[in-house]
């Protein structure tokens, strides 16, 4: 067989094994997801890709994902877990996320105000989906709680609700400290899943 193909049976093989009711995925389109802050944890172009169930990661460059700005995608939750030597943070999604960056920030601030977030830690990355939504068409919120979820993990320490404010919503990633991360997109059910090393 040749090897492109068996290139692309393998990657197909590593989704559809990412995306059962089995453990979380592992992977990244630049940069890396688990359970929801607003429930309990549970037991650029892309700069890296990697599969589920892949190593630890290695990058620490910023992502940047520009595809063509559809409808905005709908933030259901942000959950996040402990999975030994690296620490997800999945957020949940009703539809195609199409535009979105991890970046590397000096601090977390509010979305619209700019006013920064009192939450402490060593290094901080923030999430921005756009367009994203994190509330119905009636206003009602559909990412609950917060601004500041407990995590407490092995590097996440704090998950924080930087906004949902005009077609953008933010994820900031509070960490001890600096480390590589991952990003990937799933699907069913649609998500964006970063994982941080310890």
């Amino acid at each position: 067989m040749p090897s492109s193909r068996v290139g692309a049976l393998v990657v197909g093989l590593a989704v559809l094994a990412g995306c059962g009711t089995g453990a979380p995925p592992t992977a990244s389109v630049a940069p890396s997801a688990a359970p929801s802050a607003s429930t309990a944890p549970a037991g650029g172009a892309p700069s890296s890709t990697a599969a589920p169930g892949a190593a630890v990661p290695t990058s620490t460059k910023d992502v940047e994902v520009e595809g063509d700005p559809g409808e905005a995608v709908l933030v259901k939750t942000v959950r996040f877990a402990d999975h030994g030597p690296f620490d997800r943070v999945v957020i949940d999604l009703g539809g195609d996320v199409s535009n979105y960056s991890v970046r590397w920030v000096d601090e977390l601030v509010q979305d619209g105000s700019g006013e920064p977030i009192e939450v402490k830690g060593g290094a901080y990355l923030q999430v921005t989906l756009k367009p994203a939504n994190a509330h119905s068409d009636d206003g009602a919120p559909t990412w609950t709680g917060g601004p500041i979820f407990q995590a407490a993990l092995g590097n996440v320490q704090n998950v924080v609700k930087t906004g949902d404010f005009e077609g953008v919503v933010g994820v900031g990633l509070v960490l001890d400290h600096r480390a590589p991360f991952s990003v990937s997109e799933l699907t069913g059910p649609d998500r964006l899943v970063i994982d941080v090393a310890h």
